[in-house]
């Protein structure tokens, strides 16, 4: 027999998951559409009367770009009508993924668009008006750079390392070490746990690491609950043979032989960046950087074509750009697509769940975890406790996870 609960009160549990800043992202992006869309027009009219594939590459990407900020827009806005609506089950937070996983897919049609038409005129060169064709360029360029300006000024911060989900949450290996004043020298002590199960280290601000056969750690915790760690010589530092059970929120005593000396270690959640990511916002930075990096591709090929009659280097700008723009397309489609399987968004804080609930003896039976939306998980949990306890036992011990938005529990 299993018992379920969730993390609200049955009669007033929201779902509304929206990422912060929503509304104002949404006006951000509907002004930066009505600015697209005239550069687009002076682009490609540009363009077809001057002779420039590149030209009018870049104005056919930007008019793509304004459709996929519309769609993007209206993401938003249907995303924000629909937040309370009951028929979606669990909110419309995904909404924002859907839109840029939409995005993604038309970053990939026209890059593969412009590559071709850059290699039909590879071997069909066209005259080129330079004289017309690069201030528009300039123009061109100088309106992406201030619509990527204005969307990022919403808060929403985009890179274009687009690693696996999980590689963007670890910016911190480990805790801050805790400086400590002892007759002999300061000394730092530290949960470790870049890769491994978290650890103590013990090491010397200056010269050699304390002898470990003289050397414990003992911890403290609010319930009043101790534990000592044996340390063991690793080098330069000392390490705790044993691991530090979660949470990492207790009073650390250090002693070295009669010596003792105390510092508190306070539990700190971790940056899930990749939870928090609005990939829609981020789908419209990708699309109007990309449109700044072919701008830029474009002026340099039209240059370097009026300098030395190289007028392949104005198609050659455009395959380039294609290359780009394809680059960070797949990495969008990776990203928006795991999160709409409702793939597992951050292994590490996975992890770290199962850690802190079978830190008193408790197995994890079942573990699902996914994205709700910007800032939101999921988790339904199903516990095979050691002692009899009820699920609010196990909820609060998960409180320190802010982004578990949604959690059901089951005590099997």
């Amino acid at each position: 027999m299993s018992v379920a609960t969730h993390t609200a009160e049955p009669t007033s549990h929201p779902h509304r998951f929206l990422g912060e800043g929503h509304e104002q992202s949404e006006r951000k992006t509907w002004t930066v559409i009505w600015l697209c869309g005239a550069m687009m027009c002076a682009e490609i009219l540009g363009g077809l009367l001057f002779g420039s594939i590149a030209l009018v590459a870049d104005g056919l990407h930007m008019s793509t770009h304004a459709g996929a900020l519309l769609l993007a827009a209206l993401a938003y806005t249907y995303a924000r009508r629909h937040a309370e609506n009951a028929n979606f089950t669990f909110g419309t937070g995904k909404f924002g993924d859907l839109a840029g996983f939409t995005s993604a897919i038309v970053l990939a049609m026209i890059a593969l668009l412009i590559g071709y038409e850059s290699v039909t005129r590879i071997l069909a060169p066209v005259q080129i008006h330079f004289v017309e064709a690069i201030p528009i360029a300039c123009v061109g360029l100088a309106v992406n750079i201030a619509s990527a300006w204005l969307l990022s000024s919403s808060g929403h911060h985009h890179g274009h390392s687009h690693g696996e989900q999980d590689d963007h949450a670890h910016e911190e290996a480990h805790e801050e070490a805790h400086a400590i004043a002892t007759r002999t020298g300061d000394l730092l002590l530290e949960v470790f746990e870049d890769g491994v199960p978290p650890r103590f280290r013990l090491r010397a601000a200056r010269g050699p690491a304390p002898d470990a056969a003289t050397t414990r750690v003992t911890t403290t915790r609010p319930d009043g609950v101790k534990q000592e760690f044996t340390m063991v010589a690793r080098g330069e530092f000392l390490e705790s043979m044993a691991t530090i059970p979660e949470p990492h929120a207790f009073d650390a005593r250090i002693s070295l032989g009669a010596d003792s000396y105390t510092t508190v270690f306070e539990e700190h959640s971790h940056g899930h960046g990749a939870t928090g990511r609005d990939n829609n916002m981020r789908a419209a930075i990708i699309h109007v950087v990309a449109d700044a990096a072919v701008s830029v591709l474009v002026i340099v090929g039209l240059l370097l074509a009026r300098a030395f009659g190289w007028l392949w280097m104005d198609p050659l700008a455009g395959i380039i750009g294609a290359c780009v723009i394809a680059s960070w397309s797949y990495g969008l489609i990776r990203d928006t697509g795991a999160i709409l399987l409702d793939r597992i968004p951050d292994r590490r804080l996975a992890e770290d769940l199962r850690t802190t609930i079978e830190s008193d003896g408790s197995r994890l039976a079942d573990l699902h975890l996914w994205r709700l939306g910007p800032g939101h998980l999921g988790a339904i949990v199903s516990v095979c406790p050691k002692e009899p306890c009820t699920a609010d036992y196990y909820r609060a011990k998960l409180a320190r996870y802010p982004a578990l938005s949604h959690l059901t529990i089951e005590i099997q």
